[in-house]
């Protein structure tokens, strides 16, 4: 998916300090959307309980956790967001690098794992 794809791209270079509240890595993260010409929405909501970080325009749903969240709970709520119409993906930006299926789709939407350590690195 060419929308993906650009979008991670853009997510790439992401260079940041010490995050001290998931805010700011979400303050960061839409500088770079915004840098890059990606049109999103904040905390978009896609149904009860269900409330993605950012969706693009393009049906991209990004979410942001800071540290290394919970694998278990991480995979359940994307599943919840895959089952909707409006997401054609699902990119999910961790402060830690995490390993998160090794099929490359939930429920047959691409999904990607972003880890910003493991880019040139959070700068401390």
């Amino acid at each position: 998916m060419a929308d993906m794809e650009k979008i991670l791209a853009a997510l790439k270079n992401l260079r940041i300090g010490m995050v001290i509240e998931e805010y700011d890595l979400q303050a960061s993260v839409a500088e770079v959307l915004t840098a890059y010409g990606i049109a999103y929405k904040k905390e978009y909501y896609l149904g009860l309980g269900n409330r993605v970080d950012f969706m693009t325009e393009d049906g991209i749903a990004i979410e942001i956790k800071k540290g290394k969240p919970n694998r278990t709970r991480l995979i359940n709520q994307i599943e919840r967001y895959a089952v909707f119409d409006e997401v054609a993906g699902i990119i999910v930006v961790v402060e830690t690098s995490l390993r998160i299926p090794p099929t490359k789709t939930i429920s047959g939407k691409p999904c990607a794992i972003l880890g910003l350590k493991k880019l040139w690195g959070i700068a401390l």
